[in-house]
């Protein structure tokens, strides 16, 4: 499900939203990788690989940053950080991400940012913060064990919302791509530009989140979806034959060869379905009712995915071998984002007040 792009784009000048006009219209969309972890085959089939090709759409002009300061309301361990930035930077390159088309930059490297965060805050309810799903759920996990319900809450789980707000309309993003569970930090967004709107003028477009119900969520070693937190994940650049045995692992039922299978309940043709083709697919599916061997069947998912990835992984171990490379490429992101915000973010200080006073006049 795609959600519909907006009659007109805006574009950030120096002063307030100018529309564009024409047949030819350009919607602006960005993402936001966070950088706490090592990507996994379902970071790369449910986000990244889409997110990639929709980047090499004309009609799009696209943004996708690494989210490091995110990272650090979760994540109390800086070597992680570091660490993630530079293989979530590797991998989207080595996978093909086209910097000269898109904007691939270091959250941290464009400070407009955090002072957007703070104007906006200034406009935000607290209200609206204490309905925030994370908050809330961390003051539920309090109250159950009777705790004090903000024990071990930090202003940063608390206030992020604001945070992804400012990513967002920092740039006027009018499409961000996001999980359900995330639809309420764009709703927030909305909310907050609006209020910032109304009190300053129109400077914000209010930003549509895209929900694809059709990405695929790929199932972990253990039949689960896969992720971090349940520790059942197929990490992305693993070595073809690191990657053979982890697929190997997976976890399937105890029907012998020549029993027919079900695809529609096997994780491992879940995982296969969303490398394949759909005529690889069909013909898959006719191995599993004629009763293909488990190990049979093992080994064409590996087969599969190691092709897929062979160039890619070659690309990526190469660019992590020179970090400086890759601090490089996000240094010439980071500046084409700067040369956006800083007009931008003067007419934002100019709009609240915060204002040169050579040329002010008394009234």
């Amino acid at each position: 499900m795609r959600l519909k792009t907006p009659d007109c784009q805006a574009t950030i000048g120096i002063g307030r939203i100018d529309a564009v006009t024409g047949s030819m219209q350009t919607k602006r969309t960005l993402t936001g990788i966070t950088t706490t972890g090592t990507p996994h085959l379902g970071n790369y089939v449910g986000a990244i690989k889409p997110a990639i090709l929709a980047s090499q759409d004309p009609s799009s002009e696209t943004f996708y940053f690494l989210a490091d300061y995110h990272a650090l309301v979760k994540c109390e361990d800086p070597e992680r950080v570091v660490q993630s930035t530079l293989e979530i930077a590797a991998t989207w390159l080595a996978l093909g991400l086209d910097v000269e088309r898109s904007v691939f930059y270091r959250q941290s490297d464009v400070p407009q940012i955090p002072e957007l965060t703070w104007f906006l805050s200034c406009v935000t309810a607290k209200g609206l913060m204490n309905r925030a799903h994370a908050y809330k759920a961390a003051v539920a996990e309090n109250e159950a064990v009777n705790e004090d319900p903000d024990l071990g809450i930090n202003l940063g789980l608390f206030s992020y919302p604001v945070l992804m707000a400012a990513d967002i309309l920092m740039f006027n993003a009018a499409i961000v791509p996001v999980g359900r569970d995330q639809l309420q930090h764009l709703e927030m967004a909305r909310d907050i530009a609006q209020r910032f709107n109304h009190r300053y003028g129109e400077y914000f477009v209010l930003p549509e989140g895209q929900v694809d119900d059709h990405v695929a969520t790929l199932p972990g070693t253990d039949g689960r979806k896969m992720s971090k937190s349940y520790d059942n994940t197929i990490p992305l650049w693993l070595p073809e034959k690191a990657l053979r045995k982890a697929i190997m692992r997976i976890k399937t039922n105890s029907l012998e060869p020549g029993e027919p299978k079900d695809p529609d309940d096997s994780a491992l043709f879940s995982i296969y379905a969303a490398f394949a083709s759909d005529e690889a697919r069909q013909s898959m599916r006719q191995a599993y009712r004629d009763g293909i061997a488990w190990g049979e069947a093992k080994q064409q998912v590996f087969e599969l995915i190691n092709a897929e990835l062979a160039e890619p992984r070659a690309r990526y171990e190469a660019l992590i071998a020179k970090p400086d490379e890759v601090e490089a490429i996000l240094q010439a992101g980071a500046e084409r984002a700067r040369g956006l915000a800083e007009p931008f973010m003067a007419s934002l200080r100019e709009a609240v007040g915060i204002r040169s006073l050579s040329s002010y006049i008394i009234k």
